[in-house]
């Protein structure tokens, strides 16, 4: 059960979560269970193609339309499922490339790495970057397993071995970090230093 919240907080933008009857029922209903593995869909190996709506991102030919500097670690105030389903429902206008579960550490892979996922809060940081979405809420620690530390970080290190981006904090940030961030997320109870001991060891 997740911890008492004044409210169910959408994934990215703030705003109270209504899944609406087009993100539970028809295509998109079962994100995580319905949808399973397209060889080639995904770019992680092992990761499960979750796909998002079409109207939650941007088409691109990343890195040669923009390049890769930046890897985006958020929190999502919502279960993993539930994350997924947000994605899918086109009205709500937002993504990650890949989304965490706190459990086992499972990834999801929501937008191909070429296209621009919407979760930054700022277009040029989306252009320049990949998001990572984690299953949790900022202020119970106990969602941040070590088994999603480690799956998220052997990410990281691939994501930016793929594109050349250095391992620092100045290249892997927090949503929180991104020029006007209205958002906490991944918060105090994330860390930072663990986190990136772990992405230099992969």
């Amino acid at each position: 059960m997740p911890p008492n919240a004044p409210s169910r907080r959408t994934v990215l933008r703030g705003a109270a979560v209504t899944l609406t009857a087009a993100a539970t029922t028809g295509p998109g209903a079962g994100a995580a269970a319905g949808a399973g593995p397209s060889p080639g869909a995904v770019d992680h190996p092992g990761a499960q193609w979750l796909p998002a709506s079409p109207a939650n991102y941007r088409v691109s030919q990343r890195p040669s339309s923009h390049p890769v500097d930046y890897v985006v670690i958020h929190v999502t105030h919502e279960h993993f499922d539930d994350t997924v389903a947000v994605f899918r429902n086109p009205g709500r206008h937002t993504s990650t490339h890949y989304v965490i579960r706190s459990k086992d550490g499972h990834i999801g892979q929501c937008v191909r790495e070429k296209d621009i996922a919407w979760h930054a809060g700022d277009d040029d940081y989306d252009n320049r970057s990949i998001g990572i979405a984690h299953e949790g809420w900022v202020n119970d620690p106990a969602w941040f397993t070590e088994e999603m530390y480690a799956s998220s970080a052997a990410l990281t290190a691939a994501v930016c071995a793929r594109y050349a981006i250095p391992l620092d904090r100045t290249h892997i940030l927090g949503h929180n970090e991104a020029p006007g961030a209205t958002h906490t997320d991944p918060g105090s109870n994330w860390d930072w230093d663990h986190y990136l001991e772990l992405v230099r060891k992969a």
